[in-house]
């Protein structure tokens, strides 16, 4: 263990395994997932950008949602897959880098998909003051308010941890520096950052929670009033891929967060992370994709302008 003024100046990620082969298994396993999850965001990106069509804020939020699964993916994937083939450490202002923006994509990325709810709230239950309610201003701003607060979030937990003192122990029971795992090792009081963590934590949740679901409370409420089965098949439709979207990443977010938080459950909680932190990046690219025929229909331009 490297000290300095009685305070490790780096960290090793514990992983998953020291197991040669399984490594190797691991690795694979991460690499295709990491390969899918750029090439999905990236690519959805780049089509949206490429189809007039789909310049309207439903997509203009599905940009930024790619955009941060893509960064969120690069923040901790790439240092993952090196520690499967050379050491895994990791220096401590490394450490405290991706714990920053770590935390400041997954708060960001709460707030992206509050604005989506939102977005189809006003065109289901408000479609005649649809492009005033959500012209290019107010998409913007509430883009800028979700990396806003996404910042102010990761820098709390961010500065608060960097007040503590590490000098016991060096072994971080992850495969990322995350707040949970951080906390074990201090040598000092964690009580104000445990603090910090179930403050900024809870309000992301409650806040986002409590805003999604008066959102759908409020488009079921008007789709029911739909005289037509075929009206709402396709109020449904619009709102298919955002509510699969939304179950997956708070669902398992939460699954994890309170496994971390059992007594003597951090190694489950390492497991079970894996979903939220690389699964769900991976998936959320083939949601908007597989059950949206704009974007199907989009691609499918595109690929024949190009290839043909």
């Amino acid at each position: 263990m490297t000290l300095r003024n009685n305070s490790v100046t780096e960290f090793i990620l514990v992983g998953f395994s020291d197991q040669p082969l399984l490594q190797l298994l691991l690795f694979l396993f991460f690499l295709v997932i990491y390969v899918f999850t750029v090439v999905g965001n990236l690519g959805l990106i780049t089509l949206i950008g490429l189809n007039s069509s789909l310049h309207t804020p439903m997509y203009f939020f599905l940009v930024n949602l790619s955009f941060i699964d893509f960064c969120y993916s690069c923040v901790f994937t790439p240092k993952m897959l090196n520690d499967f083939v050379s050491e895994n450490i990791i220096s401590y202002v490394g450490c405290m880098t991706q714990l920053f923006f770590f935390c400041f994509f997954v708060n960001s990325e709460c707030y992206v998909l509050v604005s989506m709810a939102y977005d189809r709230y006003v065109a289901i239950c408000n479609p005649l003051l649809y492009s005033v309610m959500m012209s290019p201003k107010v998409c913007t701003l509430l883009m800028l308010g979700s990396y806003v607060i996404g910042f102010a979030g990761a820098m709390a937990h961010t500065g608060s941890m960097l007040r503590l003192t590490f000098c016991d122990s060096n072994m971080i029971h992850h495969y990322l520096c995350e707040v949970l795992p951080l906390l074990q090792l201090s040598c000092t009081s964690t009580y104000a950052n445990e603090l910090v963590f179930f403050i900024v934590v809870g309000v992301v949740i409650t806040v986002s929670s409590i805003s999604i679901f008066i959102s759908y409370a409020l488009i079921l409420s008007n789709i029911f009033r739909i005289p037509s089965a075929e009206g709402r098949s396709k109020a449904f439709g619009t709102c298919g891929s955002h509510v699969v979207a939304v179950a997956l990443f708070f669902g398992s977010g939460a699954f994890t967060y309170l496994t971390n938080s059992l007594p003597g459950s951090m190694e489950e909680g390492r497991f079970a992370s894996v979903f939220y932190t690389n699964v769900v990046p991976m998936l959320n690219p083939l949601i908007y994709s597989l059950r949206n025929k704009d974007v199907k229909l989009a691609l499918h331009k595109t690929l024949k302008r190009v290839l043909f």
